[in-house]
């Protein structure tokens, strides 16, 4: 795997990272800065995200049951049928 050198600073050592570890780092910084935006930790969004997906599970399962049930219980299209099937394919 290809090392990336990173500089901290002009006074710290140079260490290497994978490109992994480095985005792993970014992307928990940036995690840490939405959680301080929205008042909460990281698993306070974690949790929160979860709930939210799990609520949409729920609702959608809930939607397809309720839309499932109109279609077997049919529609009323109004009217009437004037004539029987043999008197609309007569030959």
């Amino acid at each position: 795997m290809r090392r990336r050198r990173v500089n901290k600073s002009d006074n710290e050592t140079v260490r290497s990272a994978t490109p992994e570890q480095i985005r792993s780092r970014t992307f928990q910084r940036a995690a840490k800065l939405l959680a301080a935006k929205r008042h909460t930790s990281i698993s306070g969004l974690l949790a929160a995200q979860l709930e939210r997906l799990v609520g949409d599970e729920d609702g959608y399962e809930q939607a397809q049951r309720h839309a499932l049930a109109l279609l077997d219980e049919g529609f009323s299209l109004g009217g009437r049928i004037a004539a029987s099937r043999d008197e609309w394919h007569d030959r």
